[in-house]
């Protein structure tokens, strides 16, 4: 694929994230769900949470596979007109602010949601994760070694 003389490209406006795609450092003048702050996955996937659903039990009621709905929260695809309509309705939010951010949604997160307790627990848990990935590699390569000595040793008949 080439690319056409003369043609430029705008630069990617790149967001930092944080610790994950959630965690951002926000102000009490930025608008959470705006689209300079959220895309539509993000916001998608925060009115599924307000509204106390699973992602499979949105899925099912739009009559979409689980994949269809995380791609859409991944910002993979989109969703059609008539699944943007379906959602906003299940969502009790407007299509407008689905798409953008503006229009009739879900409230902000308020600072009691973003307890720094609730952080430092995910920090510990991801410590004690990764601690835990370590001990299973070092498991793996003992298991692949012992693997290949029986696969290099002669075969009995």
């Amino acid at each position: 694929m080439g690319t056409l003389i003369g043609v430029r490209r705008a630069p990617i406006k790149r967001v930092d994230y944080g610790l994950s795609k959630g965690i951002r450092l926000m102000n009490a003048d930025t608008n959470w769900y705006g689209p300079d702050a959220a895309t539509f996955g993000d916001r998608l996937a925060a009115a599924r949470e307000s509204a106390g659903m699973s992602q499979g039990v949105l899925a099912k009621r739009l009559g979409v596979r689980l994949a269809t709905l995380r791609g859409w929260e991944d910002d993979l695809s989109e969703p059609r007109a008539n699944r943007l309509s379906m959602l906003a309705g299940l969502l009790n939010v407007s299509m407008m602010w689905l798409m953008t951010g503006e229009g009739e949604g879900i409230e902000a997160p308020t600072e009691e949601t973003a307890d720094t307790g609730d952080l430092a627990s995910l920090l510990a848990d991801i410590r004690k994760l990764r601690t835990e990935m370590h001990q299973k590699a070092e498991e793996m390569g003992r298991l692949e070694k012992r693997m290949r000595r029986l696969m290099d040793a002669p075969a009995l008949v």
